[in-house]
């Protein structure tokens, strides 16, 4: 497991979400290299069928919500989103209950 997956499986199990840019510092990344890696694993989650764990973080200015990117990248790679903040809410408690505690 990469750290970035290892980071956002802990964010998931704490029910939490962080920012791209506190994310990038606690990896010690740039935010064009964290990105291209969230990308990269969207195509990933994507091809097996996993909720997207790049909706765990939020951009600065994007009231909660990852930043257009995401968004942009999701309907890329064929996710259907009528409705942004129910896209990201119902993928984000997909992501918190498989990430609970037993």
């Amino acid at each position: 497991m990469s750290p970035l997956e290892t980071r956002l499986a802990g964010l998931a199990a704490a029910g939490q979400t962080m920012t791209y840019g506190a994310l990038a510092r606690d990896l010690g990344w740039r935010i064009g290299a964290l990105t291209a890696a969230l990308e990269a694993l969207m195509e990933v989650d994507f091809a097996a069928g996993r909720p997207l764990r790049a909706a765990l973080c939020e951009g600065r200015l994007s009231h909660g919500l990852p930043a257009p990117g995401f968004f942009q990248r999701a309907v890329g790679l064929g996710c259907r989103i009528d409705d942004a903040e129910a896209f990201v809410a119902a993928t984000r408690t997909q992501l918190f209950r498989d990430h609970a505690p037993d």
